[in-house]
């Protein structure tokens, strides 16, 4: 996954800003980020805090392992089934 040159802070006060009434284009503006990007953060960050973000984050991270780790082994479970059926 890569690395967000944003942190959760930053995130979050972006986020609290444009709730509050702030403009989006000064408050991207401020933040170096685009208006979409802005938009996307408040769609998926709306309503949390900075420690809800980081929990989160590592449930995300901690979800991409689990999928890969269970795709290695249906992908290792389908070559010893193939092998299996090609002795009988």
């Amino acid at each position: 996954m890569k690395k967000s040159k944003h942190s959760e802070t930053e995130m979050v006060k972006a986020v609290k800003a444009l709730e509050s009434g702030a403009n989006a284009e000064v408050v991207a503006r401020e933040c170096g980020i685009s208006k979409a990007t802005l938009y996307n953060w408040k769609s998926k960050y709306s309503g949390m805090d900075v420690s809800q973000v980081r929990r989160l984050k590592e449930l995300e991270e901690e979800n991409r392992k689990l999928k890969q780790m269970y795709a290695d082994l249906a992908l290792d479970n389908r070559i010893l089934r193939d092998v299996i059926e090609k002795k009988l």
